[in-house]
């Protein structure tokens, strides 16, 4: 894909390429544990250092998380967080004038039934930089892409351990921003070691693009991120994070955001 400008998520990565730094890319759930907890929370993620935020949409059949993300999904959506309310978050996070890349990762029905073509345009009006949609693959995404492309916003694909490498082609050939390197078989979930054939799998996706590679599932430790760091260009967070969340009071949620980062910067102790 490609479009007129650089988008603001490939410029936060040469940006940080130049820097000789690894990109921070947390998730977390729109609407857990409530809607305006949540704005606190990722804000508190950005003044921490995180470099880029996706923030999760709600679903209830989360097939690709684990049991730490489906209970922020469950909790959000008895909360009453659906897909337009996930826009609407970013769009006031943009008004206090937050300019980290957002992206909205969520599943595909709630976009169906928004309507592609309107998903697309208000999301970016709100601020959206990028989209992951874990239950869409690369062949089946002709009309989502061309409305990323329209509106100038990048949309991600995810590849796997067990990607053929004809679905890494696919991949890497229709998806803009960044690949998003799945690091091991199963779901979601922090993991106490990373896989050794890591670097591996990410040579064999790497001989497919230039485009960033971003490793997600599994990361919880400083170690992780600069494991990651020696291979790809960024660690995404989002069990470890949540587990770091429920250990403490809703309240002391916002805090306890911006301490993990800190940790997994390497910049403070847990």
């Amino acid at each position: 894909m490609s479009t007129t400008t650089q988008s603001r998520i490939g410029e936060t990565f040469a940006r940080l390429k130049s820097e000789g730094r690894t990109a921070l890319m947390p998730y977390h759930t729109a609407g857990f544990p409530t809607l305006a907890m949540s704005k606190e929370i990722i804000r508190a993620l950005g003044d921490a250092g995180a470099e880029m935020v996706e923030i999760g949409v709600p679903f209830s059949d989360p097939i690709a998380d684990g049991p730490s993300v489906q209970a922020t999904s469950q909790i959000a959506l008895d909360n009453g967080t659906r897909l337009p309310d996930c826009i609407q978050l970013v769009r006031e996070l943009r008004a206090e004038g937050i300019t980290a890349p957002f992206l909205l990762m969520g599943y595909y029905n709630p976009i169906l039934k928004y309507g592609i073509e309107r998903y697309v345009a208000d999301s970016a009006e709100a601020g959206v930089d990028g989209f992951i949609v874990p239950d869409l693959s690369a062949e089946e995404a002709d009309t989502l892409r061309q409305e990323c492309i329209k509106h100038g916003r990048d949309l991600i694909f995810m590849v796997a351990p067990t990607s053929t490498e004809r679905r890494l082609s696919i991949a890497a050939e229709r998806g803009s921003g960044f690949l998003y390197c799945v690091s091991v078989k199963g779901v979601t979930g922090a993991r106490e070691k990373m896989s050794d054939s890591l670097g591996e799998y990410i040579e064999r996706v790497r001989s497919y693009t230039d485009l960033p590679l971003a490793i997600g599932f599994g990361i919880s430790k400083p170690e992780h991120v600069n494991q990651v760091g020696e291979i790809a260009d960024g660690a995404i967070v989002g069990a470890a994070l949540i587990n770091a969340l429920n250990a403490v009071p809703d309240e002391e949620k916002p805090a306890a955001a911006q301490a993990f980062i800190r940790y997994l910067k390497g910049e403070a102790l847990m």
